[in-house]
């Protein structure tokens, strides 16, 4: 198999046949990317980029020496194998899932094998940083999780349905935004109307190729679920809590979904609403991909109520802190490292919380100038590259971007203190907190001092982030926020918008950037997946 996998900024060829594992992966560091290919050796054929043709060829003789999945070096478990890199291990389960599930397509059909099944699964393996996954792992090792029979596998399988889940969200995204490029190749949907006919302009393959692309993300979906399933049939004889784990994924699914929702609603109603934004970045990206997992991790272990609400609480206010960040980069960044063009935002009318606080502000100092342009500009597809950077004068005018970066600063001091606050094993807290860091764009730093409930944006704000030290893809040495961490892992989290909506942060553009940083404190009602209290779009930022 050749598979191109990114870490870090670099990318890395690998290369192994069916039924190698993970572990026996031959690298390649110097070559080109190439598309993922794969020889099953069964009636599929062979899986390659979902980018490209899916043309038959023959599977290659092997004379490597291949071990079980399973076998780790003498005296490691595979627990202990997995804790060396999670994304390896979980690629290994997936390879061998995949496998199966496209032999058993082929036997339905060989074109839908070979145009839906076989694209799935390289679209599965080929890309990303598998973030949720390794969320999943370190969540159930920093519980003391992980170490029992049959614990590590579970975790692993349920790691490779998170993987499906977001092949499904990725496939059905690209389809809804139109979006022709991911992850440096065509998109799916964009792929197969080329392979009948459109040539990826519009024509009779462009309907075709959409339709089969949502279909292609069901399948994924209802092989994560499949997997999830036999999860579920191996917590519960396992006497383990099968019932919190599956009210966390199922509850996971359907946020996910409300947010992709709220995410078109905002764009065809033309919403403004900090509240909204805030809400709309919570369920479509923190909870599912940053929260959720955590959550998973630690119903796995068994862990108790309050450590299970302190990881969650952690990960949802590192997941709003990527989330801003994302936000920031999307006007800001430099195309060149964060691989999108710089204000696609703008000119797709994404509602986000940095251009609704901007517009909030500009409202009440009574700028109509900043909010007509705005307005006008937002949303605008044939906005040129000088309506993008008079829309970037307008958000560092009004003070948004500014405010946007202390908040990002106040949510990662306020994901460490949750952090530091739950009873985690060591190993898994430091791998934890490097993950959310990363996550978040800003270091976290063990027992730091408690955060302040109110005060000046200095306090966590552009002084904190600067300690990051990092290049910054912003494109000024203000900005030096490690913002590398952008990528395949997008999150986000919770948000209220009476919190840090219009009245709080959208005072006149004179008022301090921490307009609004103490916030209401809520205990909200008890939710089904889990002990995490608050509800979905209730602030992680409230002390």
């Amino acid at each position: 198999m050749r598979l191109t996998r990114t870490g870090d900024g670099s990318s890395e060829t690998v290369r192994w046949h069916a039924g190698e594992p993970a572990e026996n992966v031959r690298r390649h560091p110097g070559e080109s990317s190439q598309a993922a290919g794969w020889h099953a050796g069964d009636p599929s054929g062979a899986v390659r980029s979902a980018g490209e043709s899916c043309d038959r060829r023959p599977a290659p003789s092997s004379a490597a020496t291949v071990r079980s999945r399973d076998t780790a070096p003498p005296g490691r478990s595979l627990t202990w194998v997995t804790d060396q890199n999670v994304p390896h291990a979980v690629r290994s389960v997936l390879q061998e899932i995949l496998r199966e599930r496209v032999r058993d397509c082929a036997a339905l059909d060989a074109v839908f094998a070979e145009d839906v099944a076989e694209r799935v699964a390289a679209f599965t393996l080929d890309g990303g940083k598998m973030m949720r996954s390794q969320l999943l792992w370190w969540g159930l090792r920093a519980c003391g999780g992980g170490a029992g029979p049959g614990e590590g596998d579970t975790a692993l399988r349920l790691a490779a349905g998170l993987e499906l889940i977001q092949t499904c969200a990725l496939v059905h995204d690209d389809v809804m935004d139109g979006s022709v490029v991911r992850r440096g190749r065509p998109a799916l949907h964009v792929a197969l109307g080329r392979r009948y006919g459109s040539g990826g302009a519009p024509g009779p393959g462009e309907p075709f190729g959409k339709a089969a692309a949502v279909l292609a993300g069901d399948l994924a979906l209802s092989w994560a679920d499949d997997l999830a399933a036999e999860t579920w049939d191996t917590v519960r004889s396992a006497g383990g809590a099968w019932a919190r784990v599956h009210a966390v994924w199922r509850t996971m699914r359907t946020e996910m979904v409300a947010g992709q929702y709220l995410d078109l609603h905002g764009q065809v109603t033309g919403s403004r609403a900090v509240g909204t934004a805030i809400r709309t970045a919570m369920l479509k990206s923190a909870l599912y991909s940053v929260e959720r997992p955590l959550a998973l991790g630690a119903a796995l272990a068994g862990a108790d109520d309050r450590t299970s609400g302190a990881l969650c609480a952690a990960g949802r206010s590192a997941g709003l802190a990527f989330q801003l960040r994302d936000d920031l980069l999307g006007v800001f960044g430099d195309p060149r490292v964060t691989g999108k063009p710089s204000g696609d935002d703008i000119r797709d009318g994404k509602l986000t919380y940095l251009t609704a606080i901007a517009r909030a502000r500009a409202v009440a100092s009574g700028n109509r100038a900043v909010v007509e342009l705005l307005d006008s500009s937002v949303g605008d597809a044939t906005l040129d590259e000088g309506g993008v950077e008079r829309v970037r004068e307008a958000l560092v005018e009004t003070g948004a971007r500014d405010l946007v970066e202390a908040r990002i600063g106040r949510l990662v001091a306020v994901s460490n203190r949750h952090l530091t606050s739950a009873a985690l094993a060591p190993q898994g807290e430091s791998r934890l907190r490097a993950l959310l860091g990363a996550v978040a764009g800003l270091p976290l730093v063990a027992h730091t001092p408690p955060v302040a409930e109110s005060g000046a944006a200095s306090a966590h704000g552009p002084a904190t982030a600067a300690a990051a030290g990092s290049v910054s893809p912003l494109g000024s040495a203000s900005e030096a926020r490690t913002a590398s961490s952008r990528g395949s892992a997008p999150a986000a989290a919770a948000g209220s918008a009476s919190a840090h909506g219009p009245a709080s942060e959208a005072g006149s553009a004179a008022a301090p950037a921490a307009a609004g940083v103490r916030a209401r404190h809520t205990t909200g009602r008890p939710h089904p997946a889990g002990p995490w209290k608050r509800r979905p779009d209730e602030d992680p930022d409230a002390p």
